[in-house]
């Protein structure tokens, strides 16, 4: 069963679509990200102009995260205290990426940064967490699952002012390296069309040292809101919001999250951390060789009334 999708102006088979909103909403049960890093270049492969499918993702992002958000809240795995910092660090960015969305497209170099910024983001951090995830799983396995690492390492950054104490998460870091990585993560999501879970748990994780149970429903709940924001900034000013491809996505998603959070709550963090990077760099992989194929139309035409 064919559907229009207007603001895209392609038809396109609505059970494809039901079945990549429930598979990208069960990854982000599982692994706590908004699964726009895969969705957005799902869309692009089925043929959804990059511009469309990063605004209208953004919005698909937002009903994957309230669904993994409940579920990992009834467990106690929230940090709402970090959640919250890393939101306002993230709503800035995610205005300020907008803008930059805006300005990138009346150049006519959108399409071209959307795919670079994947083949470089995806690729460095997929790596990074799949041989970080690679050790973890070889180190528990010689020392029979029996010795724990340290939760975090400390650097510089870890010295900075203003620190705070996140009882939830056991920390007592600086507010402003949360708030850092929100305004990037924002930033990000507002170009990629993605929550920015892809950058934010790994970030969570290694820089901020937070347990990998809590770093799942935290970072959903900071997705929500940014990818909120992008939702709203990018319909308003770039008119590149398609609400029948978002409302099918939607419903897929909602779906999918609530089977992957249960899926996620049985898994180890070292698995989890190898999986979801393995993931990643497939995706890279695929947007890479796109970039360097030729393609089947040279040329494209923008009428602007």
């Amino acid at each position: 069963m064919q559907v229009y999708l207007p603001i895209a102006e392609i038809s396109v088979d609505i059970i494809l679509l039901l079945a990549m909103g429930g598979g990208v909403g069960l990854l982000s049960g599982i692994f706590g990200v908004g699964g726009g890093f895969l969705m957005t270049p799902l869309l692009i492969f089925i043929g959804v102009p990059p511009a469309v499918a990063v605004a209208t993702q953004a919005n698909n992002v937002i009903a994957a995260s309230v669904s993994g958000v409940f579920a990992h809240w009834r467990r106690g795995n929230v940090d709402f205290l970090m959640g919250w910092i890393l939101l306002i660090g993230g709503f800035i960015g995610s205005t300020i990426g907008v803008g930059l969305f805006t300005f990138l497209k009346s150049l006519g170099q959108i399409d071209l940064v959307i795919n670079l910024s994947y083949v470089v983001f995806l690729g460095t951090i997929g790596l990074l967490m799949m041989l970080e995830g690679l050790k973890a799983v070889f180190r528990r396995r010689r020392s029979g699952g029996a010795s724990r690492g340290k939760l975090h390492e400390h650097n510089w950054f870890h010295g900075l002012p203003l620190k705070i104490r996140f009882r939830k998460s056991r920390l007592y870091i600086s507010a402003l390296l949360p708030l850092a990585i929100g305004f990037f993560v924002g930033v990000l999501s507002a170009i990629m069309g993605v929550g920015g879970g892809f950058i934010l748990v790994p970030a969570m994780i290694y820089m901020l040292g937070m347990p990998t149970a809590m770093v799942i429903g935290t970072s959903l709940f900071q997705i929500i809101f940014v990818a909120a924001n992008v939702t709203f900034l990018q319909a308003a000013q770039n008119q590149t919001v398609d609400v029948v491809l978002a409302l099918v996505l939607l419903v897929g998603s909602v779906l999918g999250a609530q089977l992957g959070t249960r899926i996620g709550a049985k898994m180890q963090g070292d698995w989890l951390r190898l999986l979801l990077g393995i993931m990643v760099v497939m995706v890279c992989g695929k947007l890479f060789l796109d970039l360097l194929v030729t393609p089947a139309d040279l040329y494209s035409l923008e009428v602007k009334l």
